[in-house]
């Protein structure tokens, strides 16, 4: 008896700390999965609130997180090479057209790698990639959002990217004759995109968009020179080598068109959702009406808008420009074209002034020009968001 009262005991002692062992690893196990969890993407209106790139760092993923939270609040103004020069200037610290009318910077900062990828030391509209890559970081600290561009060459003649030779595309896929030399391009690119970080060594994020008006026939990759099929390839084949091969984890990638007509044309090219973050269009004036101009701009808007809420995407006007000899331009024309559209960003062309051809190039207003007065007051408007809304939003946070 009492021999078997100790093996009892003995027994129901060994199942309590068994008990306690149990409930010690499920303790273990909700709290790690508690933690986990709290890293996890969120939910935005129903869908996935994360990027393409599942291993995107924090500051892109809240970034991608916060363009679409300011969609509600209105878009931002963004201006191409606006930190390097304007009409009558180049790299003046601290100096912009914008700023020079508004008295604060833009939102957005469009910049262009093209030339980067046959080793000049500066791109294609003369700016030096280090001088770049300082300017880059100067408006990410401001608060501001980074997108660039890529105007590559034609891999398959040696000439610009405006030589539309057809056949280049299939020569870069993989088995093409040009695949190993456009690798060794797209190294050059990760390695100045690795270069863009700021001063704690974080990568600043882009909204990178190659292979930008896809549906146009002026440059190698688009329209009729090269098929559906044989861009989906190429963009797929950009993206996963840039974030597989070359572990870049700051990137958004955004879709672009030039004009379109109907929703078919839009996606003809499109390589899949699980391929793209942003998507858009650019659209200049150039001959036509204002009238004609706000008609077009709201038709594709509204085809915009409503692909990318079925994709669960983020739209933006990605290149803009207008007539700008109409003084009211501005709250005139512009602002009634983008009506009452959810777009993250409009990004105006550069500013290059005079230029040895002749030609004068602006796309947004600067210190005497015609539509100042009416751009300040389309600065005022509570829809339109540069620096100092942005900079509230804390869109990295």
């Amino acid at each position: 008896m009492t021999r078997n009262s100790g093996q009892a005991e003995g027994e129901c002692l060994q199942v309590d700390i068994a008990t306690i062992n149990f409930f010690r690893m499920l303790f273990r196990t909700l709290f790690i999965m508690i933690a986990y969890c709290s890293l996890m993407p969120f939910e935005v209106n129903g869908q996935e609130g994360i990027p393409i790139d599942k291993g995107a760092t924090r500051e892109t993923i809240n970034l991608y997180r916060n363009l679409r939270r300011v969609l509600n609040k209105g878009f931002m103004f963004g201006h191409q090479d606006d930190l390097a020069y304007g009409v009558g200037w180049k790299y003046e610290e601290g100096r912009s057209d914008i700023k020079d009318v508004t008295g604060e910077y833009p939102a957005v900062y469009g910049w262009e790698l093209g030339r980067l990828e046959i080793d000049q030391p500066f791109n294609l509209d003369s700016v030096p990639f280090d001088k770049m890559r300082q300017l880059i970081r100067s408006g990410y600290e401001r608060g501001g959002v980074i997108t660039i561009s890529w105007h590559l060459n034609n891999p398959l003649t040696g000439k610009s990217a405006w030589d539309p030779a057809t056949g280049t595309v299939p020569s870069i896929l993989q088995g093409g004759s040009r695949h190993d030399l456009y690798k060794t391009w797209l190294d050059k690119v990760a390695a100045f995109l690795t270069s863009l970080q700021d001063k704690n060594g974080k990568f600043i994020p882009v909204i990178f968009r190659p292979y930008h008006e896809l549906n146009g026939n002026w440059f190698w990759w688009g329209g009729k020179n090269c098929s559906a099929e044989e861009f989906k390839n190429l963009w797929k084949f950009t993206v996963s080598y840039l974030r597989d091969e070359k572990k870049l984890h700051h990137l958004l990638y955004a879709y672009n068109t030039d004009r379109f007509s109907s929703r078919d044309e839009y996606l003809e090219k499109y390589p899949g959702d699980e391929w793209v973050d942003v998507i858009g269009f650019d659209i200049y004036q150039r001959n036509s009406s204002n009238e004609k101009f706000i008609a077009d701009i709201d038709k594709m808007l509204s085809t915009l808008e409503e692909i990318a809420k079925e994709k669960n995407k983020i739209p933006a006007l990605t290149e803009f420009g207008g007539n700008l000899s109409d003084s009211s331009w501005w709250t005139g024309t512009f602002v009634k074209g983008i009506g009452n559209h959810k777009i993250s960003y409009v990004l105006g062309w550069r500013n290059a002034g005079a230029k040895s051809s002749g030609e004068f190039e602006s796309y947004v207003p600067y210190k005497g020009h015609t539509t100042e007065k009416d751009f300040v007051r389309f600065y005022n408007m509570q829809k339109t968001l540069f620096e100092s809304d942005i900079k509230k939003e804390k869109l990295y946070q």
